[in-house]
């Protein structure tokens, strides 16, 4: 059978204690108020006395628990028993009970910036204008300032009376008492400043209203500082959400200028479903959505409370935050390695086809052409030129190939198409090059080729590539159609460099004659040729 509990309220802290330990705690209680019945300041010794019994209860059994007899027979042997409290004369300015330890906090009661030198001064028992001019002084060798905010940030305030008790220490129930008002209350500023503990000369209250002053510039320069950072940061989060929003969400592209990013950013969700497992694309999307969202909230908030310079208790919900951050990133990149793994290894694959006989002009023509190529969404690296044609319907990816000019070193020509792709092993790489639809043919003088190459129909993107590499003996002149010729240009930057051999020349040029030298336009475009 349960033991009957009671209810009771310790400094504002609700315990449920059961029979036999209130019987205890109530006599106990009662002792301590008979010990400091005709004590100057007793009401705020017996005030002191519960919110110690209450922390300790706290830290035994918690609010929620049940505080049993061997709590409160615990709680007795650390604060001690009645008898064992040194008597306290009205005058007195003693302790109230046995010494405490004392701590270092920033005292908010006796500030000029951040209450840091204040702090000090009451855990010293010394008047915190000497630390103040130190201070000043050691910001002159440069490490005063870091000094300064590193104990702003390490240093809680001591915004409760406990921990202003653990500051002060002993002296703090006297001074609590000097400062004791008509009404019977307390004053809320600082009590051992106010009783005269610090015996703050003139010259030393000059100082304080000297320092008072740059306190309040100071503060205004960095309030106007952190406004400037908060609107900055309230800024750039809410820009870059709606960004992601426009371009994502609306596809709107060009209202931020997609094409700075050398891709179309648009279609590149599309394009998870032909790199990725497809049932893993909604997961990605999700988590890269709160992966860059989260931190742009963040960013918005801690903008906004540095604009309003307001307090919240919002460490729960900020670590929250981080948590679901840190465990979204982590989940991104166990999926990607998990499907980076097959793109692991790379394999290549070449076939060759030697030209019967060398003709003095050589004639490129597209063959199958992407303007006869039905697909839904082209997605474009500029960078390289690759460009990635998406058929929806069959679930079918048609990729352009480049075209690369060579000197052969002899009289012949030929054509190498070299595959290229990737795999979880080598193997399956070469397998994948071996799938990859591609045609060339020659007929006469004239080369015939296709504008994309294409990947099996619902097998994944493996990084493919395919290039045609054309040799040609010196002096051979080429002459392109426009489709073929985007092909060579895809490919090649135009600036009469020679780069292994392969050689590259001037965009809008139709006829091409191989030199000594590389390379070379022979003639612009007639306008009916464009």
């Amino acid at each position: 059978m349960m033991d009957k509990t009671i209810n009771i309220n310790l400094a504002g802290t609700l315990f449920q204690v059961d029979e036999e330990a209130f019987r205890i705690l109530r006599d106990y209680l009662q002792a301590i108020n008979n010990r400091f019945r005709n004590v100057q300041g007793a009401h705020e010794t017996i005030e002191d006395i519960e919110s110690r019994i209450a922390e300790i209860f706290q830290s035994q059994k918690g609010v929620a628990g049940v505080i049993t007899k061997e709590n409160v027979e615990a709680m007795i042997s650390i604060i001690g028993k009645p008898e064992d409290f040194d008597h306290i004369e009205a005058e007195a300015d003693s302790p109230v009970y046995s010494a405490q330890r004392k701590r270092m906090y920033r005292n908010p009661d006796d500030s000029i910036i951040s209450g840091v030198c204040g702090g000090i001064g009451a855990y010293l028992n010394t008047d915190p204008v000497l630390f103040r001019i130190l201070f000043v002084l050691f910001v002159f060798f440069g490490v005063g300032f870091f000094v300064y905010i590193a104990l702003w940030i390490a240093l809680p305030p001591a915004n409760t009376d406990t921990r202003k008790r653990e500051m002060y220490g002993n002296a703090y129930h006297s001074a609590r008492s000097q400062n004791r008002q008509p009404d019977g209350t307390t004053s809320t500023s600082s009590p051992l400043y106010n009783s005269g503990y610090y015996n703050t000369s003139r010259v030393g209250n000059a100082f304080n209203e000297v320092f008072r002053a740059i306190g309040r510039v100071f503060y205004i320069f960095l309030r106007i500082l952190l406004i400037i950072i908060g609107i900055t940061l309230v800024l750039t989060g809410f820009l870059f959400i709606l960004s992601f929003v426009m371009i994502f969400v609306f596809r709107l592209p060009g209202a931020f200028t997609a094409d700075g990013f050398d891709m179309n950013l648009t279609y590149l969700p599309d394009f998870l479903n032909y790199i990725v497992n497809p049932a893993l694309t909604p997961w990605i999307l999700a988590l890269t959505s709160i992966a860059f969202l989260l931190p742009m909230l963040a960013l918005i908030y801690w903008g906004i409370k540095m604009i309003f310079w307001f307090k919240a208790n919002d460490g729960v919900f900020s670590l929250a935050g981080l948590v679901l951050w840190v465990m979204t990133i982590a989940a991104l990149s166990i999926i990607f390695f998990n499907e980076g793994i097959s793109f692991a290894e790379t394999a290549k694959s070449s076939s060759q086809n030697i030209l019967s006989h060398s003709p003095d002009t050589l004639y490129i023509k597209a063959d199958n052409k992407v303007s006869d190529l039905k697909f839904d969404k082209e997605l474009t690296f500029k960078e390289d030129g690759y460009t990635v044609f998406i058929n929806e319907d069959k679930k079918e990816l048609s990729i352009r190939p480049y075209l690369n000019v060579n000197r052969s070193g002899e009289d012949v020509t030929r054509v190498e198409v070299k595959k290229r792709s990737s795999g979880r092993s080598k193997g399956e790489a070469m397998k994948k090059t071996e799938e990859l639809l591609y045609n060339f043919s020659f007929n006469g003088d004239t080369l015939l080729l296709d504008e994309y190459f294409k990947i099996p129909s619902g097998r994944k993107w493996s990084a493919d590539n395919v290039g045609i590499h054309l040799y040609i003996p010196e002096g051979t002149i080429l002459k392109f159609d426009k489709a073929s010729e985007n092909l060579f240009h895809s490919h090649t930057k135009f600036d009469f460099e020679e780069d292994n051999g392969s050689v590259r020349g001037e965009s809008g040029n139709r006829s091409w004659i191989l030199t000594d030298e590389g390379l070379k336009a022979m003639s612009k475009p007639s306008v009916k040729e464009k």
